[in-house]
């Protein structure tokens, strides 16, 4: 074989030499076997031969049948020559690129991606550079980044952006300024591949980049994401248009923000953490009143002020002493607003029942990373009469710069400075949120800053359709809150009454006159769901600084979602509802029945308030001292609502309800949508084995009587067979699942902040 390499070289040669006016080329037909001998002859004479071939494979590929070629791939790319590994790397990038159907066939050759992943940690800068180029055109198709991600394509380039940053020469080109980086190709190459195929990772698989490396790589990133952010936000008083900025070459600042935000929600970002029982000392162990005694005669009822220790002990022992240490507040005209505004970035909100991180992220993907926008994130508003607020702003857009320079202005004219959020924005706040949350046994809590000037009203009267502890950080304020215009709790996202409605309310009720507090540093006031309140500072007091902590009932946790999923729980488990009869009037009538249950659940929850209330099933308290006491009281509960379903649900009231959704082509089992995430695969057979509500209807429409008669033996059995246990298990997997979402949003606005912070 070497010597017929040898006469086919000495050949080609003295033909080059005699006949110089023809093309210096190998015909396409001979390509591939000659390339074949010279592989397979491993001989250094081969060299010229394989690089002549590769040369020419290239400038033919568009005519060529690669699929022969194929298979000598993985052998050209771990080629001990830095020429023939960089054309091969070049030829596996052209190829991939030619057609979707070649970019396919590549993909699926596991040893040719194995060794081009290979390449990408060569010491050699070229060959490095070549297989960066190719992995960019594999993955330019869903195959292709499968199969480098399954390959760990993602680990080896991430481990040679960290190598490249840390080195001298390349240090203060990475982190020092953005523009000098693109005088050098080679990372910005590696940091498009890594941001292309982290964005396009699962959850799942963005958990196996080893925790260290994505931490580094993560930390470069948001000092390149930063330096953009402030240069952008101080170069004019534009608005910030993030989609279509490029942020280094021809990455877009949008796909580096959303990496980011990738690699931190399985907590990539360090987090300080607090407890519910640290929460709960701060709030409630000042010995005015403890959380069960709050809890039994307080929570969701009536507002009360709960007086705690000076403000010397809030700023160093409390809770919220990281926070006052960050502001470095002065006694005048707050001097940290500016650095506030201008270090906090927009935090879109998600969907209340929404449990899925990866559509999370789809959906809000080119909005995070922008500036702060108006209504959503900040309002700068005061109050004159009323209910008449005046707002500073009036479009809802992003603020910039200049925009933002003038919130200070309108707070020195008498506006208040409302800030949505801050548990995504300060890891201090988000730690608070997290273990309130977990004390009242819900996914998540919010927080809200209100900056308040002297001798002003910002918010006008309103209530609010959650739970509100108002903890006062600086200065003091005069709150009044009203009572409730009915015993009907309200409901998260219900449209709420005006004012006008509320005090025609009032005046229709006995509800007693307005109570008035006087909250002073440290002090925390509890104002239940429903209460209009409003509040003034005086005018020599100064201004005034205090937090909202929220606590949202999303609909799973109130009582009425944890007697719905006890439905669900029982029948789920009901052979007799099966259809293992044969008979499918039947077994559609006890399957209705069901759904009228939900129905009917439903209707009381509409009228009853217990119904309405939280339940705190899955709160911490239940690990406490008195968990057990805690315990039976909710069982207690339990049971009490399962005596007004048996008592007060009405076949007749469901089966209008029905049809009343149906004739509006309305779902009526719209209000528990969120069930379909306590078992998927089970829902889905669920669904196969169930015909549509209309064909469901007929049934009971022919037999009425019989339908009535089976709705009424389907609720017996549930409320006498169902147990408290079987539903708090269920409970817990759903309280768990959206805790999960939830906790990995705020992991990635964090991280985002965090680039901001330091």
């Amino acid at each position: 074989m070497e010597a017929q390499l040898q006469k086919i070289m000495k050949r080609k040669r003295r033909s080059i030499t005699k006949k110089k006016k023809k093309r210096n080329t190998i015909h396409r037909d001979n390509i591939f076997p000659l390339l074949l001998a010279a592989v397979c002859s491993k001989s250094d004479v081969a060299i010229p031969l394989i690089e002549k071939c590769l040369n020419d494979l290239f400038l033919n590929l568009p005519h060529l049948q690669l699929s022969p070629i194929l298979s000598l791939l993985p052998s050209l790319l771990r080629f001990n020559y830095a020429e023939i590994a960089c054309k091969s790397a070049e030829i596996v990038g052209a190829a991939s690129l030619s057609s979707l159907e070649m970019n396919e066939m590549i993909a699926e050759e596991d040893e040719t991606v194995k060794g081009l992943i290979s390449l990408l940690t060569s010491p050699k800068r070229e060959i490095s550079m070549a297989a960066c180029n190719a992995v960019l055109d594999l993955a330019t198709t869903s195959v292709g980044r499968q199969q480098l991600l399954e390959f760990a394509a993602i680990e080896n380039i991430i481990l040679c952006f960290v190598k490249e940053s840390e080195s001298p020469a390349a240090k203060v080109c990475l982190l020092t300024d953005m523009t000098l980086l693109e005088e050098d190709e080679y990372p910005i190459l590696l940091l498009q591949c890594a941001i292309s195929l982290i964005n396009y990772c699962t959850v799942e698989q963005l958990q196996h980049i080893p925790t260290e490396l994505s931490g580094k790589f993560s930390l470069l990133l948001k000092r390149l994401w930063g330096q953009a952010y402030r240069r952008k936000l101080c170069s004019s008083s534009s608005r910030f248009d993030q989609k279509n900025e490029f942020c280094i070459s021809n990455i877009r600042t949008n796909n580096l923000v959303e990496c980011i935000f990738r690699l931190s929600i399985n907590g990539g970002l360090h987090q300080q953490t607090l407890d519910s029982e640290h929460v709960k000392r701060s709030i409630f162990d000042s010995g005015e009143v403890d959380i069960e005694r709050f809890l039994l005669h307080i929570w969701e009822t009536s507002p009360m002020l709960i007086r705690n220790p000076p403000k010397a002990s809030l700023k160093h022992d409390g809770i919220f002493g990281p926070f006052i240490q960050y502001l470095g507040s002065k006694e005048a005209v707050p001097s940290f607003l500016t650095s506030i505004l201008k270090n906090t970035i927009s935090c879109p909100s998600i969907s209340s029942d929404e449990i899925d991180i990866s559509h999370v992220i789809n959906e809000i993907k080119n909005h995070i990373g922008h500036p702060i926008i108006y209504h959503q994130d900040i309002r700068v508003v005061k109050t004159r009469g009323i209910e008449r607020e005046l707002h500073y702003f009036q479009e809802q857009c992003d603020l910039s710069i200049d925009e933002i320079l003038k919130c200070e202005e309108a707070f020195n004219e008498g506006y208040s400075i409302a800030l949505r959020g801050l548990e995504f924005r300060y890891q201090s706040i988000a730690a608070i949120a997290d273990g309130l949350a977990s004390l009242f046994g819900q996914p998540s809590a919010g927080v809200n800053m209100y900056l308040t000037p002297a001798n002003s009203q910002g918010l006008a009267r309103h209530s609010d359709d959650h739970c509100v502890f108002v903890c006062q950080i600086i200065g003091v304020k005069r709150w009044k809150v009203f009572p409730r215009p009915d015993f009907q709790l309200p409901r998260l996202y219900e449209p709420c009454d005006s004012w006008h409605d509320l005090e025609n309310k009032s005046r229709k009720s006995d509800g007693g006159e307005c109570q008035e507090f006087l909250l002073e540093e440290g002090d925390v006031l509890y104002i239940p769901r429903g209460s209009p309140h409003e509040a003034v500072t005086d005018v020599n007091a100064g201004f005034s600084l205090h937090l909202t902590l929220a606590v949202e009932i999303e609909p799973p946790f109130e009582w009425e979602g944890f007697m719905q999923i006890a439905l669900y729980c029982w029948g789920t488990k009901q052979k007799d509802i099966q259809d293992t009869s044969g008979d499918s009037v039947l077994y559609n009538l006890r399957l209705l029945s069901v759904r009228l249950l939900h129905i009917a659940i439903k209707l009381i929850g509409n009228t009853n308030p217990e119904f309405r209330k939280a339940s705190l099933v899955g709160s911490k308290l239940l690990c406490s001292d008195a968990g057990d006491r805690f315990y039976e009281n909710q069982k207690t509960t339990f049971h009490c609502l399962f005596n007004k379903i048996t008592n007060e649900s009405k076949f007749s009231d469901a089966v209008e309800y029905l049809e009343a959704a149906l004739q509006k082509n309305e779902d009526p089992l719209e209000h528990i949508r969120w069930m379909k995430h306590l078992n998927v695969e089970e829902e889905k057979e669920r669904e196969k084995s169930s015909s549509s509500n209309i064909s469901l209807a007929d049934p009971f429409i022919q037999h009425r009587d019989i339908a009535e008669a089976t709705f009424m033996e389907v609720k017996s059995k549930f409320c006498s067979e169902v147990e408290f246990q079987n539903v708090e298990r269920y409970y817990q997997v759903m309280l768990e699942k959206y805790k999960k979402v939830r906790k990995q949003y705020t992991n990635g606005m964090l991280s985002l902040h965090s680039a901001l912070h330091n």
